[in-house]
């Protein structure tokens, strides 16, 4: 076996070649891992949205919250169903909502986009993971107030703190930021349901019920009841599994990336086993060398492959080093199931970071056989005689 450390002599003799071949490599890596980040994000939003003690209730056929339907006198009954939990002061933990979209514009200008809009119950936001207020305050029934997030506020005009946003032509004020643990939750604007519908001139308008149900045995009585009722005409969702359907709209955004990181992979493999043949070319005297004391083809074949290997390498940790400063950064995509902006903060983890290390080790692999079996090739004495 030949050492690596010829292998490390190599590659610094030729620097200027490693370092720029290195460097290509590394922006594959970096927009590729980049993307696989933004897809975390969105999958880790929708994935922390639901409760696994939670129910929605939504219209038969529906396939959104949005094109859904809940006839009051229906929702009343609903929020009194024995087994739904109550809270402190001893009032059903249900929450009626009602969900329009409100078309607004982007702080950079870039046009607009839809942003969900939600009227819910005082005791919805209970129901959401993790829900508080982190700046500002919570909104009060009857004023037309409203909350969202940070992200919704910085992206997006009239959202922020203090500003205000029209609906129907009625000014909506808002007074408060909140966080979800990164949910779906965080890219909504929340407000009263009574406010929000009377501003549509809906008024007893209700899109879903939510329903904390605690025992298992609750959830399936719960379930079998109005699915077997033709007078609701409704279905039951536990909220888990709602949300885990919504990850759907994530799978046209990984074909996209994963074409385009792979068409980007092709491209750094030309780059390294272009590397690669101008090392072939210029060491045949070194690899006659080789051959003449005594190392077999398959060693030859090893080290160059190894060389192939560690510079793509060096390439995928300067990927991955390159991202990391962007954890955490907010972003925004379009949800293909509510045609709406979710926002995501982007996710660089260790299963992340391992899959832009091992397209990096592939780029070197294959990059690098073609110019390995080149130099196995080589007979010896006409390697001996290349100058």
């Amino acid at each position: 076996m030949i050492p690596l450390k010829y292998n490390i002599r190599s590659l610094r003799v030729r620097w200027a070649t490693t370092l720029l071949t290195s460097l290509a490599i590394g922006v594959v890596v970096f927009a590729s891992v980049l993307t696989f980040g933004m897809i975390d994000g969105i999958e880790h939003a929708l994935r922390m949205s639901g409760d696994q003690e939670d129910l929605i209730v939504m219209r038969q056929g529906a396939d959104s919250e949005m094109t859904s339907n809940v006839q009051p006198t229906v929702a009343r009954e609903l929020v009194n169903l024995q087994g739904v939990a109550t809270s402190e002061d001893g009032s059903p933990m249900a929450s009626r909502e009602f969900i329009t979209i409100l078309l607004n514009p982007r702080r950079n200008g870039a046009g607009t986009t839809n942003v969900i809009l939600r009227g819910l119950d005082p005791v919805g936001r209970q129901l959401r993971p993790h829900f508080k207020i982190v700046e500002g305050r919570d909104i009060e029934a009857g004023v037309n107030e409203a909350i969202t997030t940070r992200a919704i506020a910085e992206r997006f005009e009239n959202l922020g703190l203090g500003e205000s946003f029209l609906v129907n032509n009625v000014s909506f004020t808002v007074v408060g930021l909140f966080e979800a643990d990164g949910s779906s939750a965080e890219s909504e604007v929340w407000t009263d349901l009574r406010d929000l519908t009377t501003a549509q001139r809906y008024e007893g308008a209700i899109s879903v019920v939510n329903l904390r149900v605690p025992d298992e045995e609750d959830r399936r009585e719960i379930v079998d009841r109005v699915r077997g009722d033709e007078q609701f005409k409704l279905k039951v969702v536990p909220e888990v599994e709602f949300f885990e359907g919504q990850k759907s709209s994530t799978i046209a955004i990984k074909v996209v990336a994963y074409l385009i990181a792979g068409f980007l992979t092709i491209g750094a493999m030309f780059a390294s086993a272009n590397t690669m043949y101008a090392a072939v070319s210029s060491r045949g005297r070194e690899i006659g060398t080789l051959r003449a004391v005594g190392f077999p083809r398959r060693a030859i074949l090893m080290s160059f492959l190894l060389e192939s290997l560690v510079l793509c390498l060096l390439g995928g940790v300067l990927g991955c080093l390159g991202t990391l400063p962007l954890n955490g950064l907010s972003g925004g995509t379009q949800n293909l199931v509510t045609f709406s902006e979710i926002t995501f903060s982007f996710r660089f983890g260790p299963a992340v970071l391992l899959q832009g290390m091992t397209l990096a080790l592939a780029m070197g692999l294959i990059g690098g056989i073609l110019p390995a079996i080149r130099a196995i090739r080589l007979e010896i004495t006409n390697a001996l005689r290349e100058r």
